[in-house]
């Protein structure tokens, strides 16, 4: 399992992450890409806790996955299965899992202070947090080959990965509002979206 993670995560977070594996008794699975999700929790009927994170993902945000799953467990060992997934329970714990993680030996300077800011509070998924999600792309090995919506013009139409067609509409407070080509129903769309740019 060590030998596994040495090429998913940053060579000194290897070791702690094996032992949060070890200890709270995970059954991790690295799975192919997923689009809507980077990682999931689940407590089998057997007892076992399956965790699985995605393959594609970057070794910093493979990490940031790993403790945020890692989390859910240990949240509802701690508090009992009627917490929200992602209250106030939740999130104490994965501040503790992931202190001994932001330090320079584990992350890169640049992104040291983006991360120590979304742990104040963190979100659901490092997804919805715009700032840290667009500097965790960064990392990214594969050339990004599509766009940001914060980056397009207003007005322009961009593609989902399903194929709907959007017109980029104006920013409201931290998301645009876009309007569905098909439908004309109107959608929130986070400024780090990606989309393909169709005109």
């Amino acid at each position: 399992m060590e030998t596994t993670l040495q090429k998913y995560l940053p060579e000194r977070a290897v070791t702690p992450c094996f032992e949060l594996i070890k200890t709270h008794r995970v059954h991790l699975k690295i799975v192919s890409h997923r689009v809507t999700r980077h990682g999931d929790y689940r407590r089998m009927p057997t007892g076992l806790h399956q965790i699985t994170v995605n393959a594609s993902l970057n070794k910093y945000r493979f990490l940031i996955t790993l403790v945020h799953e890692i989390a859910h467990l240990v949240a509802f060992e701690n508090y009992g299965r009627r917490i929200k997934p992602h209250g106030e329970e939740w999130k104490r714990t994965f501040q503790q899992l992931m202190v001994p993680f932001i330090r320079p030996e584990v992350f890169p300077s640049q992104l040291l202070p983006i991360i120590a800011h979304h742990f104040k509070n963190p979100k659901a998924s490092s997804s919805t947090d715009a700032r840290l999600s667009i500097a965790l792309k960064a990392f990214d090995e594969e050339e990004r080959k599509h766009s940001y919506v914060y980056e397009l013009p207003m007005g322009s139409v961009f593609r989902l990965y399903n194929g709907r067609l959007f017109k980029k509409g104006k920013k409201k407070v931290k998301r645009y509002e876009c309007v569905e080509l098909a439908s004309g129903r109107l959608y929130l769309f986070q400024p780090n979206a990606e989309v393909e740019l169709v005109e």
